[in-house]
């Protein structure tokens, strides 16, 4: 019997099981997979010499959030690592743009002006000193639960109320607006469009221009880091330190149902049949989709929310494709070669045709690729000389065309997943001729691979959900049931499905913790209240 049980150990689960035992709880974390981490793990799969991270590799988020900044992993293990250049995003006629961590050195004013120009580096530093006057309140807001008063008063006061219609026209406007209003260039506004397509936005769409600022100046401020060693080692430190506090992983452990009665959360049934008591809380760092209707059967649930859970959105599907490489990329841009993520687009139109076509479904003949640099980034990844690289592009999450020429549909199967590596391949030998004639062995991750190594992950999504503004915020995942809470009593919706959304910050978590302590504080007794095992019965589905 436990005070709280946490279904599933990726970085949401594991920062909500560390909080709760901070507060004294015991905490038990059953988790599907035969290792903890969710989307934060690494292996050598690819070659034995090589540590290869299967889903997330840069953490930006992690360092600059709260939720994980105050565990204070470090105590646990874990180190960080930064490339010499965060981004780099090399241009067909051999510039390149770059994006470098706030060092204070005596040259960086130079350094801009060499890449975008006096003008466009004014525009540039414009944009880090708006991001300075909001830090660190504007994050913190983000991921706090909505609405983030405390934040959002402490901004007010900076801004008064000119300056707030003023961020507040900035934060809607398009990426491809944001860069014709502020840079006489292109260089520039390719950095921030690269940034907005980790999400599943266009370059037209409205908060593309904030999400691309975000990404960037997060980069300016904390660098992209890397765990160093893979991304396990973040993964292992928050289990360390869950373990110091009395918490318990345990791994194979796939859950089934979570047992409800009388409108409340008692526990779960693994798919061995047990139950699992929890005398104060559930948290489910699962899939919105996954949890309502399927761990938690429609009977317990208002007949509203499955309506709105048939319009729930998921983000792009994803193709991964990882490297052992036997040599530096030779990049056409030297400066690419210092940067631990690359982004590979020619510039904005072929950015945004290629997003057009992912969200209406068909499948790009030129896709946009990210691609990571790890050994640039942590040179333990692999020997000397070599590097441990990977790129990832967004695919529909349904085809209806191929407008390349290998007929890929979606199936996914053995030959439809080379033909896209290939694909990709042949987009980085447009910026790296001579790339393809270094790989000594590469893995490719289609959506059913990525989603049977984390079930999370549908359809190759990464980010719970779309980032679209109809699904954030207090929209998130649903406007009924927006944030941590649940119509389930004790029952708390711990994962990127809920607000913030994706990436490896811990917030989903956190908050979900959150709500979790203060339903205790104010309701102790209710605990007590709703009693009796867990016995067998048949799961609802």
């Amino acid at each position: 019997m436990a005070d709280a049980i946490v279904i599933g150990s990726g970085p949401n689960g594991l920062v909500a099981a560390n909080l709760l035992a901070d507060a004294g709880w015991h905490v038990v974390v059953l988790e599907a997979q035969d290792e903890p981490g969710g989307a934060v793990r690494s292996d050598r799969g690819v070659d034995p010499r090589f540590v290869s991270d299967l889903f997330s590799s840069f953490h930006p988020l992690a360092v600059a959030s709260p939720a994980i900044r105050g565990l204070g992993l470090e105590e646990f293990g874990l180190r960080w690592s930064r490339a010499p250049l965060v981004l780099a995003h090399p241009l067909p006629d051999g510039r390149c743009a770059g994006l470098y961590q706030e060092d204070g050195a005596p040259d960086a004013d130079d350094r801009l002006e060499r890449m975008f120009g006096a003008a466009d580096a004014r525009a540039w530093r414009r944009l880090g000193e708006r991001w300075d006057e909001l830090e660190p309140h504007l994050v913190n807001g983000l991921l706090t639960p909505f609405p983030p008063v405390r934040a959002g008063a402490a901004i007010a006061a900076r801004l008064r109320a000119a300056g707030l219609l003023d961020l507040a026209r900035f934060l809607a406007l398009p990426v491809r607006r944001l860069a014709e209003e502020e840079f006489e260039g292109d260089a520039p506004g390719m950095l921030l469009a690269g940034c907005a397509l980790h999400a599943d936005l266009l370059p037209e769409a409205a908060g593309s221009g904030a999400f691309g600022w975000l990404m960037a100046m997060l980069g300016r401020r904390h660098g992209w880091p890397v765990p160093v060693g893979g991304a396990s080692a973040l993964t292992g430190a928050l289990v360390r330190r869950l373990e110091s506090r009395g918490g318990e992983v345990h791994c194979g452990q796939p859950v089934r149902e979570v047992v409800v009665r009388r409108g409340t959360a008692l526990g779960v049934r693994t798919a061995d049949g047990r139950g699992h008591r929890a005398v104060r809380a559930v948290l489910a760092d699962t899939s919105a989709t996954a949890l309502y209707g399927g761990l938690i059967g429609w009977e317990h649930l208002p007949a509203s929310l499955r309506r709105d859970m048939g319009r729930f959105q998921w983000d792009f599907g994803t193709v991964k494709v990882d490297w052992a490489l036997r040599g530096p990329v030779p990049w056409t841009a030297p400066l690419a070669g210092r940067a631990g993520t690359v982004h590979l687009g020619a510039d904005m139109n072929e950015l945004g045709d290629f997003a057009h076509q992912v969200l209406t479904g068909r499948l790009p003949a030129r896709p946009f690729a990210l691609f990571g640099q790890m050994t640039v980034a942590d040179p333990s990844r692999s020997p000397a000389g070599t590097e441990s690289a990977w790129a990832y592009t967004h695919v529909p999450q349904r085809i209806s065309a191929d407008l390349g020429p290998d007929g890929i549909t979606g199936r996914w199967d053995e030959r439809e997943g080379e033909a896209m590596a290939d694909r990709v391949e042949r987009q980085v030998e447009r910026f790296a001729p001579g790339f393809r004639d270094l790989i000594a062995a590469r893995r490719v991750l289609t959506p059913p691979v990525l989603r049977s190594l984390d079930d999370n992950l549908v359809d190759g999504a990464l980010n719970g959900g779309t980032a679209a503004p109809h699904q954030q915020l207090f929209l998130r995942p649903t406007p009924g049931t927006a944030g941590a809470r649940t119509p389930v009593a004790r029952l708390y919706l711990a994962s990127a499905s809920a607000h913030p959304g994706g990436g490896v910050h811990g917030a989903c978590g956190a908050n979900a913790a959150r709500a979790a302590l203060n339903a205790h504080r104010r309701s102790p007794a209710r605990f007590l209240a709703v009693g009796g095992p867990i016995t067998r019965r048949g799961s609802h589905r």
